[in-house]
């Protein structure tokens, strides 16, 4: 395997795959697990005649990472290959081009449609393959998109079915799904395993090889003491109990520490407890109370002048929204203290002590030399986009020569990025134009980026999982892995805590690699046995919970003010995702605003965002969109979230669409047309 390129190490754990066993290899971040796996490919093309690999990713960005980096370049000359994501055409005829090609790499999501979709040329069977390559395999849980494709496998392997594909999965770290003991923790690998139907390899005649290749950083923790005065987040609280008083909540209510995730759980159901009992002011408060929190989190993360700038934000629309005294006495609080707060907020002498340290942290690895590369990790996207701001507004690091830009996930919206976009930094981080990036999750699992020296890790409580895989980032030479926490806080116990989940993990794999072969296959087939009695038990239930209504006796009420405006019978399904309401007269219930940022789709191009005109008032609470349907019909997208539910028994709500008890018709266009234009087919 020499002139592959393959060290010994990634030799040592290929070697079952390629006696066509499933296997699931673990190594660490950077260790090469993608250059095994085409490896694996390229043996099995080569031996099998009319073979044909699926290799799926997690993340859209993943899919011309893999083409491009690893399998094209070794595999291009030989075979067939395409890649296909959500963004490209191919996924439309994905039966054919799996037909035509020898080695498919795409999201699990386009595999998953297709294993659904019936429709000629889009269908395709999980037997059409004869290798199933599955990256960042322990995502191979619960309701996700790999175990959906990998519990049809187990269902059909347990029915008999010998024509299945081989699977290799990838990981960096199973982690412990939770557990914080031994026997917890190797029931999580075991049920892995189980979900893969795979054993797991690891390095262990060339584990002191792997660990020359894959240093560790040098951790340490940079910590600062607890601002001594907060009077800017003193007054965001003053206000916050104001608020309470003035909803008078009874002691079967108590309340839980301001500015904690704790309190915004608290006020979460508090709004639920509103709507549903027809209380706006208790709802409304609720909703006043979750800006204010988050306003104290972001304070307790960046700048104060980035959690007043949420505030404001959020209340420069409230004075057109207002509807009744709940609402004047909300605005009317927050604009008698705006002067106040403002003060406060650029008082330097209160300012987060979290931030000076950060900066040092960042001086002291970029005035080193002009080649330092580094990934400052934050939580939210909101979070990012203020050390953003903080990072190209601060004289002392830009004499540093620190040239930042932010990264995110892909999708739609404000703070979300393009594929393209995310092609372009990560372009630019390899070919050092930038030398920063500041990012959520989306870099620390998968994204192939340069050796960094510094990985910083701030205001961030995470699992084992995302921390191994961020702390994997930092692969240069001397490189440092920094926690920048304030003392004494939770971010520094999770930290510990990851450690020793880290050793945790790693004992378990090692008790289940020890199982005696007969035993492992035992307990595999009880797991799986089992998964498939919970999955139909399950899904019955969710059919039976999806009828215990009739669509006719369900109203929808906007969750703003609480006005019915539309009949469960209303809505139905397009693509099994999009919830439209077919009902002429709807329209009159709503007004449209601005135009989304969404692309146009095979069938459907966005129309306007539509919110709340029912009430004949100010509620504009945001009920979705408009679609243009085959450039015919207009017809509104419904987010249920942004709605009540009256039914026979009480006002219910339902976060997403599946959730709702009563059943949802499919979309029938052509009944559609005849109905809005009976005239058209005269």
């Amino acid at each position: 395997m020499a002139d592959f390129g393959l060290y010994e190490y990634q030799e040592e754990v290929v070697q079952r795959a390629l006696r066509g066993e499933n296997i699931i290899i673990w190594l660490p971040t950077g260790g090469g697990k993608t250059r095994a796996a085409v490896y694996v490919a390229k043996k099995h093309l080569e031996n099998n005649p009319g073979a044909k690999v699926a290799v799926l990713v997690n993340k859209v960005h993943l899919v011309d990472q893999h083409y491009n980096n690893e399998f094209n370049p070794y595999l291009g000359s030989d075979y067939s290959l395409v890649s296909i994501s959500g963004d490209c055409d191919q996924k439309d005829f994905f039966g054919c081009e799996v037909k035509n090609s020898d080695l498919v790499i795409c999201t699990a999501q386009i595999l998953e449609n297709a294993l659904t979709n019936q429709e000629e040329g889009k269908h395709v069977e999980l037997s059409q393959f004869t290798l199933l390559i599955i990256d960042e395999c322990h995502h191979t849980h619960k309701e996700g998109v790999y175990n959906k494709i990998m519990a049809r496998y187990v269902a059909q392997k347990l029915k008999g079915e010998r024509r299945l594909p081989q699977i290799l999965g990838l990981t960096a770290s199973p982690g412990t799904g939770g557990a914080k003991s031994i026997k917890g923790a190797v029931e999580h690998v075991l049920q892995i395993c189980a979900n893969l139907d795979s054993v797991i390899v690891s390095s262990k005649v060339y584990a002191p090889e792997l660990k020359k290749k894959v240093p560790r950083p040098r951790k340490r923790f940079d910590i600062v003491d607890r601002r001594p005065q907060d009077p800017f987040g003193d007054h965001l609280k003053f206000m916050m109990q104001f608020i309470h008083d003035f909803m008078a909540l009874g002691p079967e209510f108590p309340v839980r520490e301001f500015g904690t995730q704790e309190y915004e759980a608290d006020v979460v159901i508090l709004e639920k407890k509103g709507v549903t009992d027809r209380n706006r002011l208790l709802a409304q408060c609720a909703l006043h109370l979750r800006q204010y929190n988050d306003a104290l989190l972001i304070n307790d993360t960046v700048r104060m002048v980035d959690a007043f700038r949420v505030l404001e934000s959020y209340y420069s629309t409230k004075s057109s929204t207002a509807m009744d005294g709940t609402d004047f006495f909300l605005l009317g609080l927050y604009q008698e203290n705006e002067v106040e707060l403002r003060k406060l907020s650029g008082d330097a002498r209160f300012e987060n002590p979290k931030m000076g340290k950060l900066q040092n942290t960042l001086l002291e690895q970029f005035v080193q030399g002009g080649h330092s590369r580094g990934i400052l990790f934050s939580k939210t996207r909101k979070s990012i986009c203020c050390l953003y701001d903080w990072v190209s507004n601060n004289p002392a690091l830009q004499r540093a020569g620190i040239r930042a830009a932010i990264l995110t996930g892909a999708g739609n919206g404000i703070n979300y990025m393009t594929q393209n976009e995310q092609k372009d930094t990560i372009r630019n981080f390899r070919l050092g134009s930038l030398n920063l990036l500041i990012s959520t999750s989306v870099a620390e699992e998968g994204l192939d980026i340069p050796e960094c020296n510094l990985v910083v890790r701030y205001g961030l409580l995470t699992n084992e999982i995302a921390q191994q895989q961020a702390s994997g980032r930092a692969r240069a030479s001397d490189s440092v892995y920094s926690v920048v926490a304030q003392a004494g806080g939770r971010e520094v116990r999770r930290e510990l805590l990851n450690e020793c989940l880290e050793d945790l993990t790693g004992r378990a794999i090692g008790e289940v690699q020890r199982m005696e072969p007969r035993d492992f296959q035992m307990k595999i087939t009880d797991l799986q046995t089992e998964a498939l009695l919970t999955r139909q038990l399950a899904e019955q239930l969710k059919l039976k919970k999806r009828s215990r209504f009739n669509a006719a006796t369900v109203q929808l009420s906007c969750r703003g003010c609480f006005l019915p405006v539309a009949l469960g019978h209303d809505i139905k399904v397009i693509e099994n995702a999009h919830h439209v309401n077919i009902n002429p007269d709807f329209e009159r219930y709503y007004k449209t605003g601005g135009q989304p940022a969404l692309k146009t789709f095979e069938d459907w191009e966005p129309g306007r965002v539509i919110s709340c005109a029912a009430c004949g008032r100010n509620c504009n609470a945001q009920w979705g969109m408009e679609m243009i349907y085959k450039n015919i019909a207009l017809l509104p997208i419904l987010a249920i979230e942004n709605f009540a539910m009256e039914t026979p028994e009480g006002r219910k709500l339902a976060k997403k669409w599946k959730n709702v008890e009563f059943t949802v018709e499919e979309f029938n266009f052509s009944t559609y047309c005849h109905n809005k234009f009976p005239n058209m087919l005269d």
